[in-house]
């Protein structure tokens, strides 16, 4: 039997690096055409001018070109506003892999031996499926782990117990007084790691507490991937001092924000004369301005919640049907699928497997991407404008991989 999808013209392409929006449009490509004299020097602009897609305490935009510069830029803010110099962010997390980003970052392939971004220090990450404490409720998701719990419905002993761990960092790690904490909203290159509701909440109020502030890495989580929100953050009910943004905000162009409050903003000025020679260049903001109109023309956030949730519960079918599917999870169109040797032990599927498995999805006209720290979650993140028909695709393409797998396991 020949399979219809080996004779495809193009992959299905479901991964975090793709074009966020469209992999054509043209609106987006008139764009670069339109000049806005207004936004020539927005890198050095002390307001934001008038918007309706940020909360209104975020009046102060500085444009960069990457995650990496986005996120070292709100270091420095950090420290520059509490006058100190410690720095947390989750283990798993991946903030970039600039000299001082490396130090955010705690992902095994992104360490080196050489010396760099020194004054961070990392802290466990509240897994609710891999790490030690989770159950039924956890997620601010359609799909919860297979984990069992007995908390009531307004209360999570995970959460608890993470923000005891996150105490533990503050008493034990850094100085009484610190300059930040980083957090993605869902952790994208850990495989789509969700935590406790109501924990970054905490954590949050744990970190001003000792002097520190708190920045919101939307890299992966925003523009309206997640769905019910436009932010990331919004989902955690809580509003970050700093909030820094790359790949959806320029569909693919080589752009990047770092977006806070004035004081926050002034203190940054009374230490340095910020300057960027291509951040908020004409083109850059052509872009980025068509960016956003699609995404609201278009209602893109509200294909991701309800396209998402299709593909999301589709998934989750699987995981059912599949001894080695351990986990799925996720939020919109940013979908976690977590291999397994078994759901008893949750041992990771070793890399050779899930390599199997990857080559054959590829084969059959499946581009999907991978993350965790065994490189053992199939993650993910597709084109905002993907559709029904195109996520049962998909989910037939991995059925289709997995049973192949398991025919392979059985001889």
């Amino acid at each position: 039997m020949t399979l219809i999808w080996r004779h495809l013209l193009r992959p299905l392409c479901l991964v975090t690096s793709a074009p966020r929006i469209l992999e054509m449009h043209p609106f987006l490509s008139l764009g670069t055409s339109r000049t806005s004299v207004t936004k020539l020097s927005l890198h050095t602009k002390p307001r934001m001018p008038p918007c309706d897609f940020m909360p209104e305490r975020y009046q102060v935009i500085f444009l960069v070109n990457s995650g990496s510069e986005a996120n070292e830029l709100a270091m420095l803010m950090a420290r520059a506003h509490s006058n100190n110099i410690d720095i947390i962010s989750f283990r798993g997390a991946y903030h970039g892999c600039s000299p001082y980003t490396l130090g955010l970052t705690n992902v095994g392939t992104y360490k080196m031996e050489l010396p760099g971004g020194t004054g961070c220090q990392p802290t466990m990450c509240p897994d609710v499926f891999r790490g030690p404490w989770g159950g039924s409720h956890c997620r601010d998701s359609p799909v919860q782990t297979i984990r069992k719990c007995s908390c009531a419905p307004d209360c999570c002993q995970a959460k608890d117990q993470y923000i005891e761990q996150f105490k533990d960092t503050l008493s034990t790690s850094v100085a009484k007084s610190i300059a930040g904490f980083f957090a993605e909203p869902i952790q994208g290159v850990n495989g789509v790691v969700q935590y406790p509701k109501g924990f970054l909440k905490e954590a949050f109020e744990l970190v001003r507490a000792r002097g520190g502030v708190c920045i919101a890495d939307e890299v992966q989580t925003g523009f309206g991937r997640l769905g019910s929100h436009f932010w990331g953050f919004q989902t955690h009910d809580v509003l970050p001092d700093i909030v820094t943004m790359a790949k959806g905000i320029g569909n693919g162009f080589p752009m990047a924000a770092v977006i806070t409050t004035p004081e926050i903003a002034k203190s940054l000025a009374k230490c340095l004369q910020h300057f960027n020679t291509f951040g908020g260049n004409p083109m850059a903001c052509a872009i980025g301005s068509a960016v956003l109109e699609v995404i609201k023309e278009e209602n893109l956030q509200e294909n991701s919640q309800e396209v998402g949730t299709y593909m999301l519960l589709k998934f989750a079918k699987l995981r059912d049907e599949f001894e080695i599917v351990g986990d799925v999870r996720g939020k919109g169109l940013m979908i976690g699928i977590e291999m397994v040797q078994d759901k008893i032990s949750c041992r990771p599927l070793p890399r050779e497997e899930v390599n199997q498995i990857h080559e054959d999805c590829k084969h059959m006209g499946l581009l999907v991407g991978r993350g965790s720290i065994f490189s053992q979650t199939f993650r993910i993140a597709p084109s905002m404008c993907i559709t029904k028909p195109e996520v049962d695709f998909a989910v037939e393409v991995f059925r289709s991989a997995l049973t192949q797998h398991m025919e392979r396991r059985a001889k």
